[in-house]
């Protein structure tokens, strides 16, 4: 339960402060030893993360998944050695050799924090500015997870508020990311939310005079958050009790997210060292080590000196923390005795199940007829919103053309906005036009859990996306993109607007499942699908990208294999096929045409429909031959996009009907028959495939 401070008085001991300095040595020595990594940042925060990990935020080392916990990320991931040495010192399970072994091989201590690897670490942070648009989507699931289970509760009284802390660096402020994100936070006035910048003056290239003048704190002013500035103390230093005092008067601002600059001196007090660019991304030697040792009184002749009247001291964290969750699970059991179908509802989402009948919602769409895939995708969202209350997402400022309002009487805004369907717990999310910190917000939306994410945006804006969605993927989150306008049958926006190469692109992310239904029954099953593979268990979780259609294309009879990734769709008339055509999306209906025309020729045509090969790939072999036989080596793959993928489909003798250059601006019929996306075109390649095959 949150609380606001009633004293702004810091208990500091001579203990805290030799804690702080062992961070430091601890961490010059882990770079050192390793020869390489970023000493002088993680030198110059030692007082300000041990004050938060120490003194401030609510956590348990004995349990990293507390549900009550306060989350903190590091976005300046370079400076790994900051949260790594205190999740040693409070005890989450990292050790002294964890620290020796920083950036090495199989160590639990690599380069920058890699969630499910680190026990403590809650999100994987390394390109600069993710971690405050992770930490900005946290925030935001902590909100719909109070309306989805506390939201009468009066403020601070609920067992499901709590704070979300993150530390970053000048790097990160200056990758727009940030700034996407800290708009949408101020907007959404995320009073659970507190940055501390740490305002050192460098990056790799020196001061950062050389590429900054803006005045941040009047930039974050304008955001619309609470900002505050921590001076320095007369050595230099960060100043612990200041430090304490603005991160207090941060969380018990509840109206506003919170901002604090510290200025900082990087590697502080390495004597030569110190405010130097070197310090950023350079081990400090071996005799500024020595020196810097003397300064703080220890050892020189030591490496990784920690004594253990110091680890007994921060190990304490252990019992407050033991304490901290134990108060909180008295409200937590109160709030179930008061509370008990949403308590019930709590423990169905939290172990990541479905309610009960929620298939039986999936529309059904009537074959013969022409639905736009988008559109299916809007009909199948409305209708999944109306049994899954922890499905929520929007768009990138898109949601007439993505489809993706889940409920129109209900946007997740502030108290306060004066729009009438304003609801602080509301199920559609209005992301703006921001498309990348969309991406990393949904990815801090994800992590938070309790939640089911998904978000909007036309396909060819994917590459404004494309680092938060590799990030996905590297941490197996089951987020939901959503990409209409999937090809050059988005018509007259022409090759500005026409995705080409990014379905081939975003094939290539290891772990992303793309998925690119042909009509809209295969869209209603992708979505089931979806929600059944979806889990937050590190590895077994998936990130999806559905790719879907402007323009209406024929629906088909259901087959419940689209969620096997390919399938046949049609089998050949006559005998055992002598051609295969796969097909993908918008194209299956090009493939099916041709097929008509190859059997009236007497050449018995398979048409396989590939909605998604990575959920294919996952099938067992004598599947994956079922359907795409060796022995037919006469195979056509069409689809409209650089025919990358489908090489290792159509073997030697095969062909490919593929998009290799950019689009124009024209009637998507005009631009199919133009490009060759014609059955015509298909059978040709068939025939051509065929002669090959018999060679």
């Amino acid at each position: 339960m949150s609380t606001k401070p009633t004293t702004t008085d810091l208990q500091w001991t001579e203990l805290d402060q030799r804690a702080v300095d062992t961070v430091r040595v601890l961490a010059a020595d882990a770079v050192q030893k390793v020869g390489n990594g970023h000493p002088g940042t993680a030198m110059s925060l030692a007082p300000a993360a041990y004050t938060l990990f120490q003194k401030v935020m609510r956590h348990d080392p004995a349990d990293a998944d507390w549900t009550g916990r306060d989350r903190f990320v590091l976005s300046a991931g370079h400076s790994s050695l900051t949260l790594y040495i205190q999740l040693y010192l409070a005890g989450y399970g990292l050790e002294l050799d964890d620290l020796k072994s920083f950036r090495t091989w199989g160590s639990k201590t690599p380069g920058h924090p890699e969630y499910g690897h680190t026990t403590g670490v809650e999100t994987t942070t390394g390109p600069l500015g993710q971690g405050v648009a992770n930490a900005v989507g946290m925030a935001m699931a902590a909100r719909y997870e109070r309306g989805l289970f506390d939201p009468d509760a009066a403020p601070g009284t609920s067992p499901f508020d709590h704070d979300i802390w993150v530390i970053a660096g000048d790097g990160c402020l200056q990758e727009g990311i940030s700034a996407e994100a800290s708009s949408m936070a101020g907007h959404q006035k995320l009073g659970n939310l507190t940055l501390l910048w740490d305002d050192n003056h460098i990056s790799i290239e020196g001061d950062t005079e050389t590429a900054v003048s803006e005045d941040t704190l009047k930039r974050y002013e304008a955001y619309g958050w609470h900002v505050q500035r921590v001076e320095q103390l007369p050595n230099g230093d960060l100043d612990p009790a200041g430090l304490y005092k603005a991160l207090l008067a941060a969380k018990a601002e509840t109206e506003r997210p919170s901002f604090i600059a510290a200025r900082s001196i990087i590697a502080w007090p390495a004597p030569h060292a110190q405010n130097t660019e070197a310090a950023h991304g350079s081990a400090l030697g071996d005799a500024e080590i020595a020196a810097t040792k003397k300064v703080l009184g220890f050892d020189p002749e030591k490496t990784f000196e920690v004594s253990d009247e110091v680890l007994a001291h921060t190990r304490e964290a252990l019992d407050r923390g033991r304490e901290a969750k134990a108060e909180w699970e008295k409200s937590f059991a109160a709030w179930r005795t008061a509370n008990p179908e949403r308590a019930a509802e709590f423990d169905r989402i939290n172990a990541g199940e479905l309610p009960e009948g929620w298939e039986e919602k999936l529309p059904v769409f009537e074959a013969g007829t022409s639905v736009a895939t988008r559109a299916a995708s809007g009909k199948v969202l409305q209708a999944l919103g109306e049994v899954i209350p922890e499905l929520w997402g929007g768009s990138a400022d898109l949601a007439g053309s993505n489809n993706t309002t889940i409920d129109k009487t209900s946007s997740f805004l502030p108290a306060g906005n004066p729009l009438p369907e304003a609801n602080p717990y509301g199920r559609t999310i209005h992301f703006g036009i921001r498309e990348h910190s969309m991406a990393a917000e949904m990815n801090g939306i994800t992590l938070h859990g309790n939640t089911r994410v998904y978000g909007g945006t036309f396909l060819v804006f994917s590459d404004y996306m494309r680092n938060a969605v590799r990030l996905s993927a590297l941490m197996h989150l089951p987020v939901t993109y959503v990409w209409t306008h999937d090809s050059i049958g988005l018509g007259e926006d022409g090759p500005t607007h026409q995705p080409v190469e990014h379905i081939a692109s975003l094939r290539a992310i290891p772990g992303l499942n793309v998925v690119r239904p042909a009509d809209a029954n295969e869209t209603a099953i992708a979505w089931r699908e979806i929600q059944r593979r979806w889990t937050k268990v590190f590895g077994k979780g998936a990130p999806h990208g559905l790719a879907l259609t402007r323009q209406g294309v024929p629906v088909y009879e259901a087959n419940d294999d689209a969620a096997k990734g390919g399938y046949v769709l049609f089998e050949a008339d006559g005998g055992e096929p002598q051609v295969v055509l796969i097909g993908t999306g918008s194209e299956v209906h090009l493939a099916v045409e041709a097929r008509e025309q190859l059997q009236a020729a007497g050449v018995p045509t398979r048409v396989v429909s590939m909605p998604c090969v990575e959920w294919f790939e996952e099938q067992t072999p004598e599947y994956r031959e079922s359907v795409l036989p060796k022995a037919v080596r006469a195979r056509v793959a069409v689809e409209a996009g650089i025919g990358l993928t489908w090489y290792r489909y159509v073997g030697d003798a095969g062909r490919i009907v593929s998009l290799e250059h950019f689009g124009a601006s024209a009637d998507a019929k005009v631009l199919f028959r133009e490009f060759g996306f014609t059955p015509e075109h298909v059978v040709a390649a068939a025939r051509e495939s065929l002669d090959a095959a018999a060679r």
